[in-house]
C-alpha cells in the first residue's frame, strides 16, 4: 500500500479508497436524487399520502388524471377501472376505512417526457367497518406511482 500510495499520490489514493466524485444528494428521508423537480414530484405524492390519512376522497379525486386507469393486476380486467371507476372506489369502499396510517418510503423517481414513475415502499394499517365490527387491516406493498405533468402541476394516471 505505501508503494500504491507513492505511484498514486494522496488524493489519488484517496480517491482509490472511497470511490470518485462527491457524495450523492438525496431528498431527506429518501432514496431519490435531491432535484426541484424530485422535491415536486415528492411533495404531490406526500400531499396524496395526507389525504388518504385524513380520507379525504375529494382531495384525492382532484387529484386524479382525467385518463387515470388502475390495472387490478389479474388477467381477466375485470377488476381494472378508469377515472369513473376511481370516484366509486373513493365514495364506497374508502369511506369504510377508518383510523388509517399510511406511510410511504421513496424508492426511485424515474421520468419519461412528462410522466413520473414513483416507486414506493407502503406500510399502512386502517380499520374497516364490518358487519361483525371493526376489523384491523395491516399492509406491507411495494407500489409505483404513475403521474403526469399538465404543464402546471402533477396529476395521478394511475397507483392510487
Amino acid at each position: 500500500m505505501k508503494k500504491l500510495g507513492k505511484a498514486l499520490g494522496p488524493c489519488s489514493l484517496v480517491a482509490l479508497l472511497w470511490g470518485c466524485g462527491a457524495p450523492a444528494q438525496y431528498i431527506p428521508g429518501t432514496r431519490v436524487p435531491e432535484s426541484e423537480e424530485n422535491r415536486n414530484i415528492v411533495e404531490t405524492v406526500e400531499q396524496y399520502r395526507l389525504a388518504v390519512e385524513r380520507r379525504d376522497a375529494p382531495a384525492l379525486l382532484a387529484m386524479a388524471s382525467k385518463n387515470y386507469w388502475e390495472d387490478g393486476g389479474t388477467p381477466t380486467g375485470a377488476d381494472d377501472y378508469g377515472y369513473e371507476g376511481l370516484k366509486d372506489v373513493l365514495s364506497t369502499r374508502f369511506q369504510h376505512a377508518e383510523s388509517i396510517r399510511y406511510s410511504m418510503r421513496y424508492m426511485n423517481i424515474g421520468r419519461q417526457d412528462t410522466r413520473a414513475f414513483v416507486d414506493v415502499l407502503i406500510d399502512a394499517s386502517f380499520t374497516i367497518k364490518a358487519e361483525r365490527g371493526p376489523v384491523r387491516m395491516d399492509k406491507k406493498d411495494q407500489n409505483r406511482l404513475v403521474l403526469e405533468h399538465d404543464g402546471k402541476r402533477w396529476f395521478f394516471i394511475s397507483g392510487m
